[in-house]
């Protein structure tokens, strides 16, 4: 079957298809830049603008699932996100880069002649509010700056493929733990300089998943027929930041003494902070009465296995 990534290149996207590939189906990622991607063996990368249909469309016409990833970054290139990563500049290219993205989706599934089975949109838990309650995918959303991101650009950008009768699923996905990208990478460092501890109170929520969750959870919401609407992907056991700490410095043998006051983290990373300061733990109830099982449930075990400890 014929998957499309959009935003394939990224970490994620590279790791979705990579499982593909090795499950003998066809995969398409469309990049702006392909002469700089190295693709695995058996991915075709396909030039794009990530505003329009324009060089790639066609290939919507009879393709299983089209997967939508593609969006900037929220956190910045480095390892520790700085200032500017929200400047106003910034911000504007965060929410327009995921509209049009979305837009040039829906119109490939437009001029399909036969229509991709499945739309696949990517999304975050940020959609929610800061919180101690835990969130399901009725809850209502938070209004910080990335819950703007997720709820009135991120989501609805492929909603229209649902009107030409496009079953379309929403994933709304945790931080993901890898050594690469998200959370994990800052936290690894902070440990291995002896300087871990839990950030601000330590009080707030961390959701988290490992990346192979991550991926199969998202072959699984476009292999399932039943599947439609908004689904959490995130481990089903959140711990709170303090927890994390503790797990982590556990598995790498190293302190958890040091904690990072607010204040500190508010005066170097300004509105950024929020990505560490602010959490909200979420029900994956949903996805698991669909029949998902996780494989790395628990962070204690999840680390184990990306650390290699």
């Amino acid at each position: 079957m014929r998957y499309i990534i959009t935003g394939g290149s990224g970490f994620i996207g590279s790791r979705l298809s990579e499982s593909l590939v090795a499950d003998g189906h066809e995969v398409i990622i469309l990049s702006r830049s392909p002469a700089k991607q190295s693709a695995s063996s058996g991915v075709q990368v396909v030039q794009w603008d990530a505003r329009t249909a324009d060089g790639w469309g066609h290939l919507a016409d009879g393709a299983f699932a089209i997967v939508n990833l593609a969006g900037e970054t929220t956190g910045g290139s480095g390892v520790i996100p700085l200032p500017g990563t929200w400047s106003d500049k910034r911000k504007r290219l965060i929410k327009e880069s995921r509209r049009n993205a979305g837009q040039a989706v829906v119109a490939a599934v437009a001029a399909a002649t036969v229509k991709p089975q499945v739309v696949v949109q990517m999304s975050g838990i940020d959609y929610y509010p800061a919180t101690n309650t835990v969130m399901t995918e009725e809850s209502g959303r938070g209004r910080q700056f990335l819950a703007e991101v997720v709820a009135d650009y991120w989501e609805p950008a492929t909603a229209a493929v649902e009107e030409m009768g496009v079953r379309r699923v929403v994933a709304r996905t945790a931080p993901l733990l890898n050594l690469e990208t998200g959370p994990l990478p800052a936290s690894l460092l902070q440990f291995k300089l002896f300087a871990g501890g839990r950030l601000g109170s330590g009080k707030q929520w961390f959701t988290w998943i490992h990346t192979e969750d991550a991926v199969r959870a998202l072959r699984f919401l476009a292999d399932t027929e039943a599947a439609r609407g908004i689904y959490n992907v995130a481990s089903p056991n959140p711990v709170t930041n303090a927890d994390f700490s503790k797990i982590l410095g556990r598995v790498m043998g190293r302190p958890s003494l040091l904690p990072v006051p607010e204040f500190a983290l508010k005066l170097l990373l300004g509105e950024v902070s929020a990505l560490v300061l602010e959490g909200r733990p979420v029900s994956v109830r949903k996805l698991e009465t669909l029949g998902f099982t996780f494989r790395f449930p628990m962070l204690e075990a999840a680390l184990r296995d990306i650390l290699k400890r």
